[in-house]
């Protein structure tokens, strides 16, 4: 198998496959035929540097072309990606370079002050990198080539290596929500493995765009920018530009977007900041990543007049469940697992049968997968293994599946176990408050108590004793007495992930 080769051997060389809008402002359309001719020619430039099948490429690129063009040369010849977000910075980028070891970056030319801050000078060849990896030690500079270089797609073609579906082909790193990321270390499987979830949730169509506006570097961003849309024949959007709320619904109409895939925290944003209005060409919308509150689809649903359908996924397992796209989705609902993923919940949390699952990971770099000092990989592929605990409490009700919290998040006070994403729902569900996290605190008498810290909405009242009691009187009524906060606190932001997830573990410490 190769997916550089085989998906865009099936596609029409003329098709439009990716519509570029710059962060200049420049637009340009990219069809199969020459994404497949220049992702060929970087592969052989990539060669001619002494990379090899198995050695890992670290990118550092936002969502432009480049980015796409380095992921297929990877996946053409072997070699095992590293995405890497543009937000990381110096001490993140140091942690990633010592675990993953990579043989070569490939960095945008505006991200070369913080990979200098990290450390990585360019000095070195892949030789130089090969032989110090070979001593086993830790690479204290990495050889780097930045873009846009011509150069670099001036090489003849590479050609299509015939790889096997347990080889390793990316590694993606966890959001470190309740801790350390962790190197996820994917397999060949996983690229074709992405039809199940593009034909049964996000639900491109040949000749619409798909826009999946994950910054690269991130588990959604590497299964749903363009290897789900190409699967079905659909082109992708690559906007390279910060997030803001009103230029993306312009953007959305202007360039006549038909699925559109988002993180729940920009459709919260886009609600409460923009006026949403009809998007004529839109057909589908798609969210995951957490639970979006029932106040947000509403309003999506009553502009546009379409359905967030939320789904479920890990980076360990890939997208595991959706809301079907014939059917009307339940608010608040993950929907159900994808055809032939195999769950159940027990004692409260997702449990999943690895083998179900056409993209679960090989393993944990240095935990079940191992690369030696020659850069040969080794280990047993966790697919093969034991149920796969999720760490995340759900609930079914006639077979949906409804998401409460993850395992360690949930609050138990005075013997009530809390989910923090009722408390939260309930919370922006006030006018003030434009975003709120649920955390435990420690409590003499309850074990834990509720504790509340909120952004308040622009233009809102300032925070104050009386809001607070204000909105821990919202929460009595719109939910369980018991759940109301009995800490409420007022911040500027909230702390995330760069992938956007909030960052609860921290949350709990600072408490």
């Amino acid at each position: 198998m190769n997916f550089a080769r085989d998906v865009l051997a099936r596609r029409d060389p003329g098709a439009l496959a990716l519509v570029e809008l710059a962060r200049d402002g420049a637009r340009r359309e990219w069809t199969f035929d020459e994404v497949g001719e220049r992702s060929a020619r970087l592969a052989g430039a990539l060669a001619e540097m002494g990379v090899r099948r198995g050695d890992v490429v670290m990118t550092l690129i936002g969502n432009r072309p480049e980015w796409v063009l380095a992921m297929l040369a990877c996946f053409r010849t072997g070699a095992v990606v590293l995405p890497c977000t543009e937000q990381l910075r110096a001490k993140d980028l140091r942690l990633r370079i010592a675990v993953a070891r990579p043989t070569l970056i490939l960095a945008d030319e505006r991200n070369r002050p913080e990979l200098e801050a990290a450390g990585v000078t360019g000095a070195l060849t892949v030789a130089d990198a090969r032989a110090a990896a070979a001593e086993g030690d830790a690479p204290e500079d990495v050889p780097v080539r930045y873009v846009p270089d011509e150069a670099l797609l001036g090489a003849e073609p590479a050609p299509a290596a015939e790889l096997d579906a347990s080889e390793p082909c990316l590694i993606t790193f966890t959001s470190g929500t309740a801790g350390e990321p962790k190197a996820v270390v994917h397999a060949q499987r996983y690229l074709e493995g992405q039809r199940v979830q593009a034909r049964h949730w996000l639900g491109g169509r040949e000749g619409e765009l798909v826009w999946c506006t994950a910054a690269s570097g991130w588990s959604k961003s590497a299964r749903n920018v363009f290897i789900a849309p190409w699967l079905e024949g659909a082109a992708a959007l690559l906007h390279d530009a910060r997030f803001d709320p009103g230029e993306r619904l312009e953007l959305l109409a202007r360039e006549r977007v038909n699925v559109l895939c988002m993180a729940p925290t920009e459709y919260r944003v886009i609600a409460k900041r923009a006026e949403l209005q009809p998007i004529p060409s839109l057909r589908a919308m798609v969210a995951a990543g957490e639970a979006l509150n029932p106040e947000v689809l509403r309003a999506w649903h009553e502009s546009t007049g379409l359905h967030i359908r939320d789904g479920y996924g890990q980076t360990e397992t890939g997208q595991t469940t959706g809301s079907p796209l014939d059917q009307e989705p339940r608010p608040g609902s993950m929907g159900v697992p994808l055809p032939g993923v195999q769950v159940q919940v027990l004692d409260g949390e997702l449990v999943i049968a690895p083998a179900s699952v056409p993209t679960f990971f090989l393993g944990y770099l240095d935990e079940h997968i191992v690369r030696g000092a020659d850069g040969g990989w080794s280990g047993a592929d966790r697919r093969a293994g034991e149920p796969w605990r999720t760490g995340d409490r759900v609930r079914v009700e006639d077979g949906w599946l409804y998401f409460e919290g993850r395992s360690d998040d949930v609050i138990v006070s005075a013997g009530y176990r809390i989910g923090p994403f009722e408390v939260e729902s309930a919370l922006v569900a006030h006018p003030a408050v434009a975003e709120a996290a649920a955390v435990a605190a420690p409590d003499d008498e309850r074990g834990s108590v509720v504790r509340a810290i909120v952004v308040l909405r622009d233009g809102h009242s300032p925070a104050s004793p009386e809001l607070a009691r204000e909105l821990q009187d919202h929460v009595k009524r719109v939910t369980a007495p018991y759940k109301y906060p009995r800490i409420v606190e007022f911040v500027e932001e909230l702390p995330k992930t760069a992938s956007g997830k909030i960052k609860r573990a921290e949350l709990r410490a600072s408490g």
